[in-house]
């Protein structure tokens, strides 16, 4: 199977997704390059190329990771498949 999306690292909470047309209830593969393993992951909403697919359930608060680096918190709860983008996670910066 073809990978759909990527994860820098075991430990980030979300994927990158690198192909187009990502539809809600598409079985989707990811490749995790740092260990050079594979994920399985149903996507639970349309999600454009370059967006955040979640690895992982998300409350209100919780820190998202990626590539390593923490990115923001969860303004609103986020289920596993789930796209991941400013309309439920918000920088920590201001």
């Amino acid at each position: 199977m073809m990978n759909q999306f990527v994860v820098h690292e075991p430990g980030d909470g979300v994927g990158v997704v690198v192909v187009e047309d990502v539809k809600k209830g598409d079985a989707l593969s990811g490749w995790i390059m740092d260990g050079d393993t594979t994920i399985e992951c149903e996507a639970k909403d349309d999600i454009a190329i370059g967006h955040k697919i979640a690895l992982q359930d998300f409350a209100v608060g919780d820190t998202v990771i990626k590539y390593g680096h923490d990115i923001g918190k969860v303004v609103q709860p986020i289920k596993k498949g789930q796209h991941v983008h400013v309309h439920n996670v918000k920088t920590k910066r201001w």
